[in-house]
């Protein structure tokens, strides 16, 4: 690639240079993939606290759980964004596609085991959220007010745990494209 091609790389980003024919095939995308994870990671939170408090739909354990998880998330893109090194990319692709895994059992165990038994209480979620006392530390957004039962409402004819389901594997998925992105070079 000719200096004055790389020039213009830099200054208009990956598209620019593939509208005038000047090959990308060493532009990393890795920071975008993470920006729009982690935003997305804070709507579904904004949603979340939205139906909370707005439509009084009160989130059980495992949602406040799956909260948690979206927010750990975006705050491990925000560290990824930060560190822009290969190193910081890699590894925060690897922690968001855990994470992500970790969310995608949460909801299905919340939507196969919890609903249905009437009682959330004392269970891993419930465990985890009391143990790092944020239903003391932030109750609005992370004390859980209902029973995973009570908490089992539909958006769309769509339970809410696989509405986050969805987006965990979205997520998922994302992070798989952070970390084989960089094979192109």
């Amino acid at each position: 690639m000719s200096r004055a091609g790389r020039d213009a790389e830099v200054r208009f980003g990956a598209e620019g240079a593939q509208r005038r024919g000047v090959s990308t095939a060493g532009v990393d995308h890795s920071g975008r993939w993470l920006a729009a994870i982690a935003l997305a990671c804070l709507a579904a939170v904004g949603a979340a606290l939205v139906s909370q408090h707005l439509y009084g739909m009160e989130p059980c354990p495992w949602c406040v759980l799956q909260r948690l998880i979206f927010v750990a998330i975006a705050a491990v893109c925000a560290i990824g964004l930060a560190w822009r090194s290969a190193i910081g990319r890699a590894l925060a692709g690897t922690l968001v596609l855990l994470l992500g895994l970790g969310g995608i059992a949460s909801a299905l165990w919340q939507h196969f085991y919890a609903a249905p038994s009437g009682s959330c209480n004392l269970t891993l979620a419930d465990k985890i959220i009391n143990g790092l006392r944020l239903d003391a530390l932030i109750p609005d957004v992370f004390a859980p007010r209902a029973t995973c039962a009570d908490a089992a409402v539909s958006l769309f004819g769509v339970p809410y745990d696989f509405w986050s389901l969805a987006l965990f594997v979205a997520i998922a998925a994302a992070a798989l494209v952070v970390l084989t992105g960089r094979r192109n070079r």
